[in-house]
């Protein structure tokens, strides 16, 4: 074999090598886990240790017989309670990446129009949060929202209310919380899309006779829509599924996903049926996750 040819050989084995890389970590972390609860899934839910039956079940003749129940399944669409979690969770994640957008459209446009130093310095202040553990800024949440806590206190010097208003262990501090936490996330993708933009564009416009605000909805949104639908999954999915900030900011009284798995988990040891609710949770969450993949192949497909 010649030097060329084993060198050729040696590059193709590394590039197979580090394109697999992926695809092991998604085997690794991701079907395997998947695989295992959709199997507790389909179990039944025993006193025993592990808490679940056994998918194959050997006989005396030596032959598995497969016992797979759907009644789990069918439990959470007979029983309200997760009917109505399902929907108040994406209620709440569909709220909340609307404010997110609504706020962090205007910053991201911000930061890419500044200037210098002042551009890294703003985006310092929204990386910032993220070297502070997120169960300590919502416990600083907490803090600030609670009846004798921070903003009552400003509200009630300042002479807007008399005596203290509840904030604290309800929907509206699990908006905060989330909106706070997540507006990062819709923010960072939305810069870096925003940084690509051809400013030439909204200059032609401009001699073209577009006034700013027209000139903004038919040029600058259209080219953004990459950006909003990255950042509003990347919103939308985490926040469906929160469980820190509903119980910690909402008090329990805020009914999400999260709870309900924790409960069906910890308190409940009702393996099988948490394993349904995770399973229903990720084929809610996986149908907006291929659609963006749809809208970004087809805007591969525009492009080449």
């Amino acid at each position: 074999m010649s030097g060329s040819t084993l060198g050729n050989w040696l590059q193709t084995r590394w590039q197979s090598i580090v394109a697999g890389i992926p695809f092991i970590w998604l085997l690794v972390f991701f079907l395997v886990p998947f695989f295992i609860v959709l199997k507790i899934s389909l179990a039944e839910s025993l006193i025993a240790s592990p808490p679940f039956s056994k998918l194959l079940d050997w006989g005396d003749g030596g032959l598995p017989s497969l016992n797979i129940s759907i009644d789990n399944y069918a439990y959470l669409w007979e029983d309200s309670l997760y009917v109505r979690t399902y929907l108040n969770s994406i209620k709440i994640a569909l709220i909340c990446t609307v404010l997110c957008l609504l706020i962090g459209y205007p910053m991201a446009y911000a930061i890419v129009r500044s200037q210098g130093t002042t551009r890294y310095i703003l985006l310092l202040l929204i990386i910032l949060p993220f070297w502070t553990s997120f169960l300590l800024r919502v416990y600083a949440w907490m803090g600030l929202l609670a009846d004798q806590g921070t903003l009552n206190s400003f509200l009630m010097w300042l002479g807007v209310i008399e005596k203290p208003i509840r904030l604290l262990y309800s929907q509206f501090a699990v908006y905060v919380g989330i909106v706070y936490s997540y507006l990062p996330f819709m923010i960072l993708p939305l810069y870096a899309n925003m940084e690509k933009l051809d400013t030439s564009l909204q200059e032609a416009a401009a001699d073209l006779g577009a006034k700013p605000v027209a000139g903004f909805f038919t040029v600058t949104l259209p080219l953004t829509a990459p950006g909003i639908l990255a950042g509003s999954l990347l919103v939308f999915i985490p926040a469906t599924g929160e469980f820190v900030i509903p119980d910690l900011l909402g008090g329990g009284n805020v009914l999400m996903i999260g709870r309900i798995l924790f409960n069906e988990f910890n308190s409940n040891h009702d393996w099988p049926v948490a394993s349904a609710v995770a399973i229903a949770l990720l084929i809610v969450l996986v149908v907006p996750m291929m659609l963006y993949h749809k809208v970004q192949a087809a805007e591969a497909r525009r492009e080449s």
